[in-house]
């Protein structure tokens, strides 16, 4: 009998992320599944984010006692439940009714931090109020830098424990397969229009009584009548700043009383150039794959960073991330924690509050499984020994430092 994944509606019988996003894709529209689903250009980082998971393999001690297990980090002084945390992802009320509320609802009972995208569908107010727990907020450093720091001046009132400044999207990548799901901004084509009838299900969960969701933490930025997550990201495109710089990160960094995140960094330069200005801490990331088409994955390049900055600031990374396997891997090259973003939003789309509970679930207890299997009992004693490369990825290595301590040629070439 060949093999095939739950197809029933119920995310509690999922047992993997991928039964979770298969779920998600009969439940919303093609528009809505593709926004999430798809990145830039040819896909060759969004695959290799994949990809390096398979690079790097595991080697188990035995003869163990892991009777008792601890999956629990503490970063920033706080104890954390998991050794991850919910990423920013944005326009989460086109999943499922107040989308932010219940991502956000779902990681304060595991928990764990949730980051509130600035393409927020709910005010963070509001999120904050409802939700609780530990949650920080991203930011786009915009063309109209007031804006910036009203939304900063909110968040420090409302509680926001850190702000995550996004770096990597001073220009807008180019999202082909997004992009084909609409006959011109703000417009889906016919093809598209027609499958939301087909979901009526996700109409009443998203749609009634109001319409399609709107920006709630975006002020005057937008043009009127631009606010809507329908096809929103060209209007957002428009006021992304490519003279972003350094000198943005120290105003910010001046004007901000709390954690300050630097994310969508991907060269040990740029990370010790974080700890000059101040930063709390990093978040190595292509941006999901959806931004500079051909990048390294964050995985690529976690032990040189680790190596030139840790200690000195909370090393994070996203992208790619799927199963507990994949985060116990980054733990054990150093990282001090993961962000994951289209795991969980799968499970929103799934089935909004339920399915984001259980994609936590489930990525909570592959992890657990995952350090016991490899005959360690905390998540925290992980280090390089527990993994090495496989030959082939060794061959094809483009960081400094190998999870064994070796040094490439490169690395010895540029000491």
């Amino acid at each position: 009998m060949q093999r095939r994944l739950y197809t029933g509606n119920d995310p509690r019988r999922a047992h993997s992320i991928e039964e979770l996003r298969a779920m998600a894709a009969r439940r919303v529209p093609n528009f809505c599944f593709e926004y999430v689903e798809g990145g830039s250009e040819q896909e060759a980082t969004l695959q290799r984010n994949r990809d390096v998971f398979s690079e790097i393999a595991f080697k188990p001690r035995s003869l163990v006692d892991v009777s008792k297990r601890d999956i629990g980090i503490t970063l920033f002084g706080r104890r954390s439940a998991a050794p991850f945390m919910i990423g920013p992802t944005g326009f989460s009320g086109l999943l499922s009714r107040e989308g932010d509320i219940a991502m956000a609802s779902a990681a304060a009972a595991a928990g764990i931090p949730f980051i509130l995208s600035n393409a927020s569908t709910v005010p963070l107010e509001r999120v904050i109020e409802l939700a609780g727990g530990r949650v920080w907020m991203q930011v786009y450093m915009y063309r109209t830098r007031d804006f910036v720091a009203k939304l900063a001046d909110r968040a420090h009132r409302a509680g926001v424990e850190a702000l995550v400044v996004t770096t990597d999207s001073a220009i807008y990548g180019k999202r082909e397969w997004d992009l084909r799901n609409y006959a011109r901004p703000l417009k889906l084509d016919l093809r598209n229009a027609l499958d939301v009838l087909a979901h009526p299900r996700w109409m009443m969960d998203v749609l009634w009584p109001h319409g399609m969701p709107r920006f709630a933490n975006l002020g005057d930025l937008l043009p009127p009548g631009q606010d809507s997550v329908r096809g929103a990201a060209s209007a957002l495109a428009k006021e992304l700043d490519p003279s972003l710089s350094w000198d943005d990160i120290r105003w910010l960094r001046d004007l901000w009383p709390g954690r300050l995140i630097v994310k969508g960094l991907l060269h040990p330069d740029d990370a010790a150039r974080a700890v000059a200005l101040g930063a709390d801490g990093i978040v190595l990331s292509n941006h999901g794959g959806r931004q500079l088409d051909g990048a390294v994955s964050a995985m690529d390049v976690l032990p040189e960073v680790v190596d030139v900055v840790k200690g000195r600031l909370a090393v994070m990374l996203d992208g790619g991330f799927r199963r507990g396997s994949d985060i116990v891997k980054a733990m054990a090259l150093g990282a001090d924690a993961v962000l994951v973003g289209r795991a969980t939003t799968w499970g929103l789309a799934a089935g909004g509050r339920s399915g984001a509970d259980r994609a936590i679930e489930i990525l909570m207890t592959e992890v657990d499984r995952v350090i016991g299997l490899l005959g360690c009992s905390s998540i925290q004693a992980l280090d390089h020994q527990y993994v090495q490369w496989t030959p082939r990825a060794l061959r094809q290595t483009s960081h400094g430092v190998t999870p064994s301590g070796h040094q490439s040629v490169l690395e010895a070439e540029w000491q």
